[in-house]
């Protein structure tokens, strides 16, 4: 079977399709579980550093080891610690495990075993310096074999080999891996060396236990000098069916560098005894331990053993620790915690101890409290599973931190490019009111330049027709009906120029005063030109419906204007009127038989009427006829119209 472990052979989850706030839920959720797992704590000192294979020039190379379990046992768990190599460069980091492997499982008449995982680079196992953690649940094995088929270069010289610290095998809370016969390749066999096949199952691992949960404890030290075989006894309370002992060195690591070695207190040769009776005379031996090198004792040293059922431990020094103490050597005696497991449970948590020996410097109680330098032990297995589950957290919080990064980063350009619009806009909108003022300012002044001309050419106009009629009238004293009507004329005209100025002060509302445009043309022609030979023609007189009423008010104005320039500056008899209208434009044309008009181009077209047709968008054209006098043309483009 190939095991799919979470976070490891399928690598981190993908964090793309994940939005802002969920990759932001993620981290505080890894750091808050961060926060509760055993941290990488690596042991310092002397010590085994595990099994390490023959170097080869190149990777591609077999090599295997195998830990002969005995019988057929349960197993559901297997857990590879690597060994670790310190790099100057990028810290620590694992060195000489395999870049491409599987581990198998077998019985003792099954020599080629089944597969219970395999690994390659797509797994993204490496780097790593934690515990790599197989589950193998339902399997019954006789033996397990590691079998590397690409292997990594070592650190220190390049060459290529199997390297691990130790490989654990895990039914239930039980490694039963611990001690057991390992055959490799070459068959060596060196159980004293730093590194060999039994270095894989001493129980000896590159790490110190740091839980990270509950208050640091003391260890227990014992005064100098305690004497030949001093003992430790404790009292379960009742009788347990005991299998193994774990024993936790004294943690001396509260310095740098440190001022004791690290198997600090630690017996030399020890014996671990069990009985019902508290005088121990139905002892039975449990468990021996003898240390002939450095090589064989660690942080924690494990003892197995088969299952004895007793209430009273003791744990005698046959050799106690000696240390130089005033010139002399004096025997200590320490522990940072006993634990006895009954069914993988710790039956000694908070039990009393007795020791043989005047009990001086610290507590004995710190022996069973539960706790070392750095916090709650830890079962053995839950104690892996966690730095596993570390450095699988670890990795999936560089993979979402660098996404957020990024998207960070995005946001910070999307907000430098927003603020710079939104600078835009405002200077957009700051531009729009002040184009906005502007045009209102341009209004104001047409509206002003538009009022000065409608009351030059409106009220100028009806000044000129007064006083022309006023003339007359003045001719007409003898002629009594003539001068009442020419009396009439003149008061219409007054009336006419009031109610135009009262328009004017309306902003130029000329509704109702202009109406017909084609009606007032003849009615101002007969009014101000009636001493004039004059001809009055409108055509398409249907289309003048379109005109807005600014629009006629304007034509009309103009047309008065044209009328008044003749009577001052022409000196015609006679005019003619066309006024032509159709779908695309109107024409008006005033023609005289005057004297013309002086200059050339544009200079020929009296202001008042350039400024007129000005304020229509219309074009205006001056000719001379062949048989003398004065044309004026007005061009309007009919798609004006209904909007002046």
């Amino acid at each position: 079977m190939v095991c799919a472990l979470p976070g490891l052979a399928a690598g981190p989850a993908p964090v793309k399709p994940l939005s802002l706030s969920q990759l932001e839920q993620q981290l505080a959720e890894i750091d808050s579980e961060l926060s509760h797992l055993a941290h990488y704590s690596l042991r310092s000192g002397v010590g085994p550093i595990g099994y390490r294979s023959v170097q080869h020039p190149d990777a591609n190379h077999r090599e295997w080891v195998q830990i002969a379990l005995g019988k057929n046992t349960p197993i559901d768990e297997i857990v590879l610690v690597p060994a670790i190599w310190r790099d100057m460069t990028t810290g620590f980091r694992a060195d000489g495990f395999p870049v491409e492997f599987r581990v198998l499982a077998g019985h003792e008449s099954d020599t080629n075993g089944a597969a219970l995982a395999t690994f390659g680079l797509h797994d993204r196992i490496l780097p790593r310096i934690a515990p790599l953690i197989i589950p193998c649940p339902n399997t019954t094995a006789s033996w397990i074999r590691v079998e590397a088929t690409i292997l990594s270069p070592r650190i220190f010289d390049g060459q290529y080999a199997l390297e691990l610290a130790e490989v654990m095998v895990f039914n239930g809370p039980e490694n039963i891996a611990l001690r057991r016969p390992v055959l490799t390749p070459s068959g060596e066999d060196n159980e004293s060396a730093a590194r060999g096949p039994r270095c894989l199952v001493d129980g000896f691992t590159p790490f110190l236990m740091q839980s990270g949960e509950g208050k640091p404890g003391v260890a227990y030290v014992s005064a100098y000098g305690v004497g030949k075989n001093p003992s430790l006894t404790i009292d379960l309370g009742s009788s347990y069916p005991l299998t193994r002992l774990n024993l936790h060195a004294v943690d001396v690591d509260d310095s740098f560098p440190q001022v004791e070695p690290f198997d600090f207190c630690i017996p030399r040769h020890f014996i671990l005894e069990g009985a019902d009776r508290p005088d121990f005379t139905n002892a039975v031996a449990l468990a021996e331990f003898r240390a002939a090198s450095p090589y064989e004792s660690g942080p924690i040293i494990i003892l197995d053993f088969p299952e004895t059922r007793c209430r009273y431990v003791r744990l005698t020094a046959l050799d106690p620790y000696r240390a130089k103490y005033k010139g002399e050597d004096r025997t200590l005696i320490g522990f940072s915690e006993i634990e006895l497991f009954s069914k993988g449970r710790n039956v000694a948590l908070g039990k009393p101890m007795i020791a043989n020996f005047k009990p001086t410097g610290r507590l004995l109680n710190h022996l069973t409290d539960g706790a070392n330098f750095y916090g709650t032990i830890l079962p053995l297995r839950e104690w892996t599973e966690q730095l596993a589950r570390r450095h699988d957290r670890e990795n999936e919080r560089i993979v979402i931190a660098a996404e957020l990064n990024l998207r960070y980063a995005r946001q910070t350009v999307l907000l430098h490019r927003m603020s710079w619009l939104a600078a835009l806009l405002i200077a957009g909108l700051a531009f729009t009111i002040l184009i906005d003022r502007l045009l209102r300012l341009r209004g104001v002044a047409r509206i002003k330049e538009r009022l000065a001309a409608d009351l030059h050419d409106e009220i100028g106009a009806n000044l000129h027709t007064i006083d022309m009629l006023s003339d007359l009238a003045e001719d007409a004293k003898a002629d009594t009906d003539e001068l009442s009507m020419l009396h009439l004329r003149i008061r219409a005209m007054t009336r006419r120029s009031s109610t135009a100025v009262r328009h004017f002060a309306g902003l130029l509302n000329a509704n109702g005063l202009y109406a017909d445009l084609a009606s007032d043309i003849r009615r101002a022609s007969e009014r101000i030109m009636d001493k004039f030979e004059q001809d009055v023609t409108v055509e398409g007189g249907e289309h003048l419906h379109k005109l807005g009423a600014s629009t006629g008010f304007d034509l009309f104005l103009f047309y008065k204007e044209c009328l008044v320039n003749i009577i001052r500056h022409s000196g015609a008899t006679r005019f003619s009127t066309r006024l032509a209208a159709t779908d695309r434009e109107l024409q008006l044309t005033v023609t005289d038989n005057g004297r013309g008009v002086a200059g050339s181009g544009g200079n020929r077209i009296p202001p008042s009427l350039k400024r007129r047709a000005k304020l229509m968008g219309a074009k205006l054209a001056v000719e001379s006829p062949e048989g003398g006098g004065t044309r004026i043309v007005l061009t309007l483009r009919t798609r004006r119209w209904g909007r002046l």
